[in-house]
C-alpha cells in the first residue's frame, strides 16, 4: 500500500494516494492553509466561468456543537430528513448496482462487521455525521437554477480541493450522505433558500493507525469503459 500520509509531489501520486478517510486525527489545521487550498481550487474550470460553486468551511466549537445536535436528532430519526436530490438513480441497474454493493461489502470486511450485525453498520453509518472525527467540516451547495453541466462544475471544484489537500499532506472525506440533513444543515448555515446542498466533506489528517484508513476500493480495467478510435 501506498504511504497515506506523506505529502504529494504530483498529480499522479494525489490521485493515486487519494482516499475517503474514515477516521482523522485529533490535529488542528492552520486557518491559511485552508484558504490557500481554495484559493488554487477557484481556478477549476466551469462553463461560461459561471463559478457556480458556494461553501462553507466549519471548526471548533461552532462544529463541535453542529455535530452534538445531529446526535441528538439522529437518536429519533437515524435516517435523517430526507434528501432534495437523489443520491442514486432509482433502480440502479448493474454493473453500478454491483459496484455499489461490492464497495460496501469490501468496507465493512476491513471493518469485520458481517451483514447480519445490523446494529454495528448503523453504528459506522453514523460516523458519516461526526465527519469520523475531522476537525475541519466543509458543505458545498449550488444555485437551484443550476443543470447538470454546473453540477459537474461543483464536482470539479470539490476534486481540486481534494487533490490539493493530498498535496499539504491532508486527506478528506466527500459526504453526499449530509444530504440526508439538508435542513438542519441549511438552518445552521443559513443557507440562502435559492440554493441547494450538494454535500459535506471532512478534511485533515489521517489516523494511520486505523485499519478502515488502508481500504481501497477497487476500479475497473479502461478497457471496460474505454473506446480508443483512430489509434494504431
Amino acid at each position: 500500500m501506498r504511504n497515506i500520509s506523506k505529502k504529494s509531489k504530483s498529480v499522479s501520486e494525489a490521485i493515486n494516494t487519494r482516499l475517503t478517510c474514515r477516521a482523522f486525527l485529533d490535529k488542528k489545521i492552520d486557518k491559511k492553509i485552508i484558504e490557500e487550498i481554495i484559493n488554487i481550487a477557484k481556478r477549476t474550470p466551469s462553463g461560461g466561468n459561471l463559478q457556480p460553486w458556494h461553501m462553507w468551511v466549519v471548526s471548533g466549537s461552532p462544529l463541535k456543537k453542529f455535530k452534538k445536535d445531529i446526535a441528538e436528532k439522529i437518536k429519533e430519526n437515524p435516517f435523517g430528513e430526507g434528501t432534495e436530490y437523489k443520491i442514486y438513480p432509482p433502480n440502479l441497474k448493474d454493473p453500478y448496482e454491483a459496484r455499489r454493493k461490492e464497495v460496501g461489502n469490501d468496507m465493512y470486511d476491513v471493518l469485520k462487521i458481517p451483514k447480519e450485525d445490523k446494529k454495528g453498520r448503523l453504528k459506522q453509518f453514523r460516523k458519516n455525521f461526526e465527519f469520523f472525527g475531522a476537525p475541519v467540516a466543509m458543505f458545498f451547495a449550488i444555485d437551484r437554477q443550476m443543470q447538470e453541466g454546473q453540477w459537474s462544475d461543483l464536482g470539479m471544484f470539490i476534486q481540486s480541493i481534494m487533490l490539493l489537500a493530498r498535496e499539504r499532506g491532508l486527506h478528506t472525506a466527500p459526504q453526499e450522505a449530509w444530504a440526508l440533513w439538508y435542513k438542519s444543515i441549511g438552518k445552521f448555515l443559513k443557507i440562502p433558500k435559492e440554493l441547494m446542498l450538494f454535500c459535506g466533506m471532512g478534511i485533515g489528517y489521517a489516523d494511520t493507525s486505523v485499519p478502515i484508513n488502508s481500504f481501497r476500493s477497487k476500479r475497473e480495467d479502461i478497457k471496460n469503459f474505454t473506446n480508443f478510435i483512430g489509434f494504431k
